[in-house]
């Protein structure tokens, strides 16, 4: 029996095309290749999981070509294996962050390698102390020629400035969703892995920006049900609430129907979820029926297209004040819950004020309306 590997080793991307989401970074990095313009010192940022060091690893991979820039016009770089290149070293600044471990490094980097680059790669280098930053000035500024450094961080800010000055930054930002959830749909296809969209979504949804975390939550799931992704064993899998239960509370909303929404609340928390977490839902739910009301920032609803669909649909049954004096309440309610000892009652009083909200909406326009009379 072959070992298994987990997704995110599995599919890790080897070439600069085929990393998800960050082509203002590969674009640069090739046209800098291409036309001999590559710094000594790189550094790259951003969130965890979204390509940092494997865009160094591929860095890496074509400056060891015997021609980079004619593997990279080709593609063969593609099936060349990083781990048989003598010349990239990684370094994990996490545990080994002091003055002797950069000292080794340093010395390491006197040596002339035999052919191609010598590429260091160092991960989380934000983890480096104040004297290991220090020692590593002098040499990350004036490099021997063969030699070319890549920083990697999720946290920019702890990176001493001097260090930033003498590195090319590189900003990598959030992978969209909708491009999260084009790759699982890839990956699952190479699995043989069967899968609603909707399912596929909420995985990319629940990865915050992450391929990674994506990917790992992928595994599990595909563990826990089996290779069957439906939506349905998604949103159980991962302990979530349906988008149905926030639909059916902005119905009940509507209908000013007080009892409906106290049952289903009790349903809800009974079956095991946090109050907290409902109120938290209601509020993105009622946030994108906000944003589906003006063209301008229907964009930025980050839901499938057949979900998205139904925001729409819902949207076009509230006002816009309504929908933005809910938000309020909801947010009012969740900033004042860490205080109040009886969340059940807190969260209970706020579904029962967003179901009157629009009677209290109709008196306050009576009252104005008499007092300009």
């Amino acid at each position: 029996m072959e070992p298994y590997v987990v997704s995110f080793r599995k599919y890790r991307p080897n070439t600069f095309e085929s990393v998800v989401g960050q082509e203002h970074v590969t674009n640069t990095l090739k046209n800098a290749i291409l036309n001999n313009q590559l710094s000594q010192a790189y550094l790259f940022t951003g969130p965890r999981g979204v390509g940092k060091t494997t865009c160094a690893r591929i860095l890496a991979k074509v400056m060891n070509m015997e021609n980079p820039v004619e593997a990279l016009k080709d593609d063969s770089y593609a099936t060349v294996d990083l781990d048989i290149s003598m010349n990239i070293f990684e370094l994990d600044a996490a545990s080994r962050n002091g003055v002797e471990d950069i000292r080794d490094l340093i010395e390491q980097v006197r040596y002339v390698p035999q052919g191609g680059k010598k590429i260091y790669i160092i991960d989380e280098v934000h983890m480096l102390s104040t004297a290991a930053f220090n020692a590593f000035l002098k040499t990350l500024e004036e490099p021997p020629p063969y030699a070319i450094f890549i920083l990697a961080t999720t946290d920019k800010h702890k990176v001493l400035p001097t260090i930033l000055s003498r590195c090319q930054i590189f900003d990598f930002k959030r992978i969209q969703t909708s491009d999260i959830t084009h790759h699982l749909e890839w990956v699952c296809a190479q699995e043989g892995v069967k899968f609603e969209k909707e399912g596929l979504h909420i995985v990319a949804q629940k990865a915050d920006g992450g391929l990674r975390d994506a990917l790992s939550t992928l595994d599990q799931l595909i563990a826990l049900t089996e290779g069957e992704l439906t939506y349905s064993n998604v949103v159980k899998s991962l302990n979530l609430i349906d988008h149905e239960q926030f639909f059916a509370a902005c119905d009940s909303f509507l209908q000013q129907d007080v009892s409906a929404l106290l049952n289903q609340y009790n349903q809800i928390t009974a079956t095991g979820f946090d109050g907290a977490q409902f109120i938290a839902g209601l509020a993105d739910h009622v946030r994108n029926l906000l944003l589906s009301r003006d063209a301008k920032t229907v964009h930025l609803v980050e839901g499938s297209e057949a979900l998205n669909q139904r925001y729409l649909e819902q949207s076009k049954k509230f006002n816009s004040s309504y929908l933005l004096s809910a938000l309020d309440q909801i947010n009012r309610t969740e900033t004042t819950a860490r205080n109040v000892k009886n969340q059940r009652l807190h969260f209970e009083l706020c579904l029962m004020r967003l179901a009157m909200l629009p009677s209290a909406q109709r008196l306050s326009i009576l009252s104005e309306d008499e007092k300009k009379n």
